[in-house]
C-alpha cells in the first residue's frame, strides 16, 4: 500500500476516534441561546475555544441574576456521568455559577460553582453528584441516573448566582462547548480516618504549632452579623488557643448569615482557594435549615455529605468538626432532631463533634438561658459565644480550661 493511500485511511480513522471521545453536544455556543436578564447582565458572541462562544457579563449587584435557557434533559442524560464545558475567566476570584431546575419544580434546584480565575481556556467537568440540591424537601435529593432524581428530568439550565452567594461584584466569563460526558474520573478514595478524627489538630495544639481553621456557618458564626461585630466565637477561639496553647490560629471565616448548610457546600471552592489544606474545618448550621423545612434524616444525610465534600476538597488534609445545632430561647428543644442528626453523622463518618446543644442546655439550666443570647433570643451574646468556644475546645483539646 502506498503511503498516500495509507495516510488517507489513517487520518479519518484518527479523527473519528477523537470525535467519539467527545460526548453529545448540548450547546456549541456558536449562537446565543441563553436569554439575558432584564438588567445587570449581557451576553455577547465572541471567539471561542472552537468557533464562537458566549461571554456572560454581570454588573455589580447581580444577586439572583440569571441567563436562562430552554435546555432540558433527555433520556441520553441518564446514560452519562455528567457534563462539561470550556470556560475563560476574567482573572477574578468571584466565581461563576450554574443552576439547574428539576422537573419544572422551582423548589428543587441544583447549584454549582466554577472558577473564573484563569484567563485561558479551561475545561470544567461536572459529575451529576457534584451538583448540590440547595433546598430541603422530599424531592431535593442528589441527581443520580440510577436513583429517583434522574438527570433526564432537568427542565432548565441557568447561568448565574442565587441569593445566598453574598459575592455579587461585577464579573464576566466566556463559555463554550457544553456537552455530556460519558465518563468522568472520580476521587474514589475514602478519606474517613481510622482513628481519632481530630488527632492532627490535637497534636499541633500540644506542640504549640500554628493552625488554620475554616469556620463554615450561618449568622451564629458570621462576623458581619450585627450580633457578632464586637464579640464572636471564632475570634475568642483564636485568643483562647493563643493563651492556652501558645498556638497562632489563622481563621478563614466563610460563614454567611441567613444561609443553610447545603448552600454553603456549593461555596466550598471559595474558601479552598484561600486555604486549600486547612488543619480544621468547623461546620455549624441548623436554624435556617429548620426554618426552611429541613428535618432530622435529611439533615443527617446533608451533614454526611458535608463531611465527605470537605474531606475530598482538602484531599483529606483537614480534620472536620461538626457542631450540633444551637438552640434558641423560644426553640429550646424544638430543633433537637437536627442536633441528633449531627451526632449520628459524626459517628457514621468518624468526624469530630462539639456538642453545643448539650452545652447550652446545661448552661441554661444552671444560670438562665436568656443570658446566653442578645435581645432577639436567637443570636449569641458574649456568654453564648464563650460557651461555643468552650464546646469546641472540649472537642479538640479535652482537659483544656
Amino acid at each position: 500500500m502506498n503511503r498516500l493511500v495509507y495516510a488517507c485511511l489513517i487520518v479519518p480513522l484518527a479523527m473519528s476516534t477523537l470525535a467519539a471521545a467527545d460526548g453529545p453536544i448540548l450547546d456549541d455556543m456558536d449562537t446565543i441561546r441563553f436569554a439575558p436578564p432584564k438588567e445587570k447582565g449581557t451576553a455577547t458572541l465572541v471567539d471561542g475555544k472552537v468557533g464562537k462562544a458566549v461571554r456572560f457579563d454581570f454588573a455589580d449587584g447581580c444577586q439572583s441574576t440569571f441567563f436562562t435557557s430552554r435546555l432540558r434533559g433527555t433520556p441520553a442524560w441518564d446514560k452519562v456521568a455528567g457534563f462539561s464545558f470550556w470556560v475563560k475567566g476574567d482573572g477574578s476570584n468571584h466565581g461563576g455559577g450554574l443552576q439547574l431546575i428539576y422537573d419544572d419544580d422551582f423548589a428543587v434546584r441544583f447549584d454549582y460553582q466554577f472558577s473564573i480565575k484563569g484567563t485561558d481556556w479551561q475545561k470544567v467537568t461536572v459529575a451529576w453528584h457534584d451538583l448540590v440540591p440547595v433546598l430541603p424537601g422530599p424531592r431535593s435529593v442528589p441527581l443520580d441516573p440510577a436513583g429517583t432524581n434522574k438527570p433526564s428530568k432537568i427542565s432548565a439550565v441557568w447561568v448565574g448566582k442565587w441569593w445566598y452567594w453574598r459575592d455579587y461584584a461585577a464579573h464576566s466569563f466566556t463559555l463554550d462547548d457544553l456537552r455530556l460526558e460519558e465518563t468522568i474520573p472520580a476521587d474514589t478514595q475514602d478519606y474517613k480516618p481510622t482513628g481519632d478524627p481530630l488527632a492532627r489538630t490535637r497534636a499541633k495544639l500540644k506542640a504549640g504549632q500554628s493552625l488554620t481553621v475554616v469556620t463554615m456557618g450561618d449568622s451564629l458564626t458570621d462576623t458581619r452579623h450585627w450580633a457578632n461585630r464586637t464579640v464572636n466565637w471564632p475570634a475568642l477561639f483564636q485568643t483562647r488557643v493563643a493563651a492556652d496553647f501558645k498556638s497562632k490560629v489563622t481563621v478563614v471565616n466563610p460563614a454567611i448569615g441567613g444561609t443553610q448548610l447545603r448552600q454553603n457546600l456549593v461555596l466550598i471552592p471559595r474558601w479552598t482557594a484561600e486555604a486549600p489544606e486547612p488543619d480544621l474545618v468547623t461546620i455549624c448550621f441548623g436554624g435556617n435549615d429548620w426554618d426552611s423545612g429541613m428535618r432530622g434524616e435529611q439533615f443527617r444525610a446533608t451533614c454526611v455529605d458535608a463531611i465527605d465534600r470537605v474531606r475530598r476538597a482538602t484531599k483529606g488534609k483537614a480534620d472536620v468538626l461538626l457542631i450540633t445545632t444551637v438552640p434558641a430561647v423560644e426553640r429550646w428543644t424544638t430543633m433537637a432532631e437536627l442536633a441528633g442528626a449531627c451526632r449520628t453523622a459524626a459517628k457514621d463518618r468518624n468526624a469530630g463533634l462539639a456538642d453545643a446543644e448539650k452545652a447550652f442546655h446545661d448552661a441554661g439550666t444552671t444560670s438562665g438561658k436568656e443570658q446566653l443570647y442578645v435581645a432577639d433570643k436567637v443570636h449569641l451574646g458574649p456568654p453564648g459565644h464563650t460557651l461555643m468556644v468552650d464546646s469546641v475546645l472540649r472537642a479538640v483539646a479535652p482537659g483544656s480550661r
